[in-house]
């Protein structure tokens, strides 16, 4: 399964931040879910309508979006 298949960014959906599809849960949240020590399971009590696909594809979007993300070191200016 490819994350694309569940997650969609929509404009007129969350001002089109990255969401489950046909929800308006965004990945964010179920990843900050996550961080905070919810289970699949909490999160799938919680949110009938999440599956646990949704939740794999949420962080399949999170490895990727962050794979992709390029981090460059900020040099000190010279003081002249």
């Amino acid at each position: 399964m490819r994350w694309s298949e569940r997650i969609e960014i929509n404009p007129a959906v969350l001002t089109g931040k990255p969401v489950i599809r046909g929800t308006r849960l965004s990945v964010d949240f179920i990843v900050g879910l996550l961080a905070l020590g919810w289970t699949h399971a909490d999160i799938l009590r919680n949110y009938p309508g999440v599956t646990q696909e949704d939740i794999v594809a949420c962080l399949q979007y999170a490895s990727e979006t962050l794979q992709s993300e390029k981090v460059y070191p900020l040099t000190p200016a010279i003081a002249g």
